[in-house]
């Protein structure tokens, strides 16, 4: 039905547009960094203990949100969110302390984890299995268009000689509107419409209590596993996304002020690899989420290594290994985001997706302070892409203990 078909795409556009500005109340941290450590007198280390609190904030939001998607509407929790986290940003572009700056990051850590998982319900109520791959890879590919987008905002900030402050107060002034925007036209799910749901589970109005679906996912072994791996990929996709702005901008940017557009490319990168690997996966790998998880981890870990022993000073090759750094550490995501639905099934892809999400911040809070004392103690930026690489090795060679064929109940 042409109709149908119209507003499934609309559907998918919409909550793509929201999410495409969520980062900018969340990625926009590294960018502050230096100001944030010049102005408090504080170590390197200190900045990665924000992030670790902003991350563990995402976390436990990750863990209660992602269960109340499937209990109540996507299309409230989401702009909810977002309101949320504008206000925690304007927040922290007025602290006076660095105290300050930790308790309202970390708060916005919670309020940015009420969009990926219902986002990712409204999704999978409106799409079928046989496009599922499809429609996650374009909306992984709007999380990393969000990178791209707050990336750029804060670079063109930076060059206006703006204050750090400033970064937690313009960029979020867009995810306001398309917040909007989603809370206006989007609907949970075709019945809200007079469409016929998709779901080969029918919706009903008991579908568990919240302990129960929280059983349900964890009893599932092969998810549990799928869950370690994706933990590993968020703290290398962490690692890179915090520290890479770190690493170039270094202390005299100004002087080498094509530095900061090579950072611009890690989040285009991603972009590309999102969408790029939603199709592999059902294309090239047949559906076989596995192996082009697989293939993007070996992929990163490579890339990591390069990162490491190339000279900082040559702008192409840092240009290039930054676009590949993106594409193959990010690109997988949309594979991980994919198996919840096909292991779980539409009733449980909300909580699955949360606790899924959960472990890769907790992994990803757990780096950032390691990664910040690594710099400390090298003084140099350079040796956290040598731990980023074995992070990625090990996300790889989890993932590849699992049988594709002992996962598909629901495809």
């Amino acid at each position: 039905m042409a109709s149908f078909r119209k507003q499934q795409w609309k559907m998918l556009l919409l909550t793509m547009m929201c999410y495409l500005f969520f980062y900018t109340g969340r990625h926009n941290f590294g960018w502050a960094a230096h100001g944030i450590a010049a102005e408090f007198n504080v170590p390197f280390e200190t900045i990665g203990w924000i992030s670790f609190a902003m991350l563990i904030g995402y976390a436990i939001g990750q863990f209660v949100n992602g269960n109340l998607a499937d209990r109540f509407s996507a299309r409230i929790m989401v702009p909810a969110g977002a309101y949320l986290s504008i206000a925690a940003n304007v927040a922290v572009s007025f602290a006076t302390s660095i105290e300050m700056v930790m308790v309202w990051w970390a708060l916005n850590g919670f309020f940015q984890s009420m969009a990926w998982a219902p986002g990712g319900k409204i999704i999978s109520n409106w799409w079928g299995n046989e496009e599922k791959g499809k429609a996650f890879g374009f909306y992984t590919m709007a999380a990393g268009l969000s990178s791209v987008v707050t990336y750029l905002l804060s670079i063109l900030i930076l060059k206006q000689d703006q204050e750090w402050r400033m970064l937690f107060r313009l960029p979020v002034l867009l995810l306001f509107v398309t917040a909007t925007l989603f809370l206006i036209f989007v609907k949970d799910r075709p019945s809200d419409l007079g469409y016929t749901d998709l779901d080969h589970e029918t919706k009903t109005d008991d579908q568990g209590d919240w302990l129960t679906r929280y059983k349900e996912v964890l009893g599932n072994k092969n998810f549990v596993i799928v869950t370690l791996a994706f933990a590993f990929e968020s703290m290398a996709r962490y690692g890179f996304i915090f520290w890479v702005p770190v690493h170039y901008l270094g202390t005299n940017w100004k002087d080498n002020a094509h530095n900061i557009w090579v950072t611009f490319l890690l989040p285009v990168g991603m972009a590309a690899g999102a969408v790029t690997f939603g199709n592999l996966s059902d294309n090239l790998f047949r559906r076989n989420r596995i192996a082009s998880i697989r293939f993007g981890m070996f992929a990163s870990a490579v890339v990591a290594l390069v990162i490491f022993v190339a000279p900082a000073e040559n702008t192409g090759l840092q240009a290039v290994v930054m676009l590949a750094a993106g594409f193959f550490v990010y690109g997988p995501q949309a594979n991980f985001w994919t198996l919840c639905p096909e292991m779980l099934g539409n009733n449980r892809t909300g909580t699955g997706i949360g606790l899924m999400n959960m472990s890769g911040y907790l992994f990803a809070a757990l780096g950032e302070p390691i990664l910040g004392k690594l710099i400390d103690i090298t003084g140099s930026t350079s040796h956290i892409f040598l731990l980023i690489s074995l992070i990625c090795l090990l996300s790889a060679l989890v993932i590849s203990t699992i049988n594709p064929k002992a996962y598909m109940a629901y495809r």
